[in-house]
């Protein structure tokens, strides 16, 4: 069997998922090629794997601004995506794999056209909502439910991917008749919580699978390290916060607010942050800036007394999980995919912005590390990517109900 995948970045969560497919598809004797364009991150940075370009970095940002200038996210990249039609003609595949094709790196006419006029079977990963809205891939911060029967007049027209016009209205008609009418087609959500939006959506005839995002538990696992010793914490609970791009939608001001009124015995630790956000903390917060190395957050995780997770709009958090595997229990709120993320004996789900119950639950915490790290294991990632494997042999023979 021969897959194509198409991802909008090599490094990241998305990344990592991509790849850990085609490692796991490859072992089992399957063909895969992984397409994705040059952006700002892979520009002078290579992964270790092997994968295609989708154009070039140039005409990437003239396809981006585009977009942001009329409105029409999806519709430039016409010659990067004829090139890749080609070599995908070439390489002939079983099964396209879609993941997240927003921010104009691939023109969805002329992929969307070519999917439907050659009738390939396809898989799509939905990783946020971008694919049943006419613009954001999260909306529930906003509590907008406008992409239920036709988006317009958009709040977060200017978030990402940014626009200066609001043109969510045409966009949603576009997305419905180019994202319907593929007649094999299986869609793969992370979450139940967004398998069931997706099931509300035009995409609502599809077939969806829900696959969750996985974690490595060789890495997230309870380690011994001296990060108490280095910031003088003996004593003292860890709270702990883990996010790439701190603001209020991750909750910063709940950290904030909770350094004002935990106790003298307890301490925050925020990992993630940058110079902007760490002007804004109190001096009771520790920063602790973006890491690239797992083993580090591992000891970070394993340190940490408790760790919290005030998102207010999530599709599956693995921090969680992650934290979790480590012997860590989570705390979090409860918006997008979190509660799916939080085993009985491993945390608590606290209603989002209930800011009372959750220091409540911070100062009653009381979970054993070994029932916290079973939970975790659970999302072994080997076995996800096992579960992509198995979809695909379903759908390249047939017996799914496609």
């Amino acid at each position: 069997m021969k897959i194509l995948q198409i991802n909008g970045g090599v490094f990241g969560s998305t990344g990592k998922i991509m790849f850990g497919i085609a490692k796991e598809a490859k072992k089992r004797g399957h063909k895969v090629l992984c397409a994705s364009p040059v952006t700002f991150s892979n520009r002078f940075s290579e992964p270790d794997e092997e994968y295609i370009k989708i154009g070039g970095f140039y005409g990437r940002c003239a396809s981006v601004l585009l977009a942001r200038i009329s409105g029409f996210e999806g519709h430039f990249a016409y010659s990067a995506t004829k090139k890749l039609i080609r070599k995908i003609e070439d390489f002939s595949p079983d099964i396209i794999h879609l993941h997240s094709i927003h921010n104009s790196y691939i023109n969805l006419p002329l992929l969307f056209g070519y999917i439907k006029r050659k009738n390939i079977k396809t898989v799509w990963t939905l990783h946020d909502c971008w694919a049943f809205t006419g613009h954001c891939p999260h909306f529930e911060s906003a509590g907008c439910e406008k992409w239920k029967s036709g988006c317009g007049g958009c709040s977060l027209f200017r978030n990402y991917p940014k626009s200066f016009f609001d043109n969510s209205a045409k966009m949603f008609e576009i997305k419905r008749e180019l994202f319907t009418g593929i007649e094999n087609l299986t869609i793969v959500t992370p979450s139940e919580w967004l398998g069931n939006l997706a099931g509300e959506s035009f995409l609502g005839g599809y077939p969806v699978k829900i696959i969750n995002n996985g974690i490595d538990p060789d890495v997230f696992c309870p380690i011994e390290s001296d990060f108490r010793e280095k910031h003088g914490l003996f004593g003292k609970k860890i709270v702990l916060g883990c996010a790439f791009g701190w603001n209020e939608k991750k909750g910063l001001d709940v950290f904030i607010k909770l350094a004002g009124r935990l106790g003298e015995g307890y301490k925050i630790v925020l990992v993630g942050t940058d110079e902007k956000t760490e002007k804004s903390l109190p001096e009771g917060i520790i920063p602790i800036r973006r890491t690239e190395n797992q083993r580090e957050l591992a000891e970070i995780y394993s340190a940490a007394d408790i760790f919290v997770n005030p998102t207010r709009e999530d599709t599956f958090p693995t921090v969680n999980l992650e934290a979790a595997s480590c012997g860590t229990p989570v705390i979090t709120y409860d918006s997008g995919g979190c509660a799916e993320t939080i085993g009985e004996k491993s945390g608590m789900v606290i209603s989002k912005d209930d800011f009372e119950a959750l220091v409540s639950a911070i100062e009653n915490a009381d979970f054993a590390a070994e029932d916290c790290r079973r939970f975790g294991e659970k999302f072994d990632m080997r076995k996800k990517f096992g579960e992509y494997i198995s979809l695909y042999e379903e759908v390249f023979s047939g017996s799914d109900e496609n």
